[in-house]
């Protein structure tokens, strides 16, 4: 990865017009830096609007190295999708079920 200070939002734009955006994260509006991810030609990029920092074009090796900064990019936001996993609890509550209808039918049995 290699990564340039960018000191105009104008330079961000340019770049911004002639490349194929693959996608945003963050907003301006509701917080203080926003990354578009991006592809000019052979070329990964990410270009990074702040306004509480410096500014950046970032590029990155190859897709690989970009989809994870773009992974990363988006759990430092908070848009990283929530990976739902069922309580463990569930399954023990499943377990206990079973061993009260064995118990039941043992007791109704005699």
């Amino acid at each position: 990865m290699e990564e340039i200070e960018i000191m105009s939002w104008l330079t961000l734009d340019a770049l911004k017009k002639k490349a194929n955006v693959v996608e945003t994260v963050g907003n301006l509006q509701t917080g203080h830096s926003m990354s578009i991810f991006c592809i000019i030609e052979d070329d990964y990029l990410e270009l990074c609007y702040s306004d509480s920092a410096a500014n950046y074009l970032r590029r990155y090796e190859d897709r690989e190295e970009f989809d994870l900064a773009l992974e990363q990019r988006k759990e430092e936001t908070g848009e990283a999708p929530y990976e739902e996993e069922e309580p463990a609890y569930e399954e023990d509550y499943e377990e206990e079920e079973e061993e009260e209808l064995d118990v039941e039918d043992e007791a109704d049995s005699y």
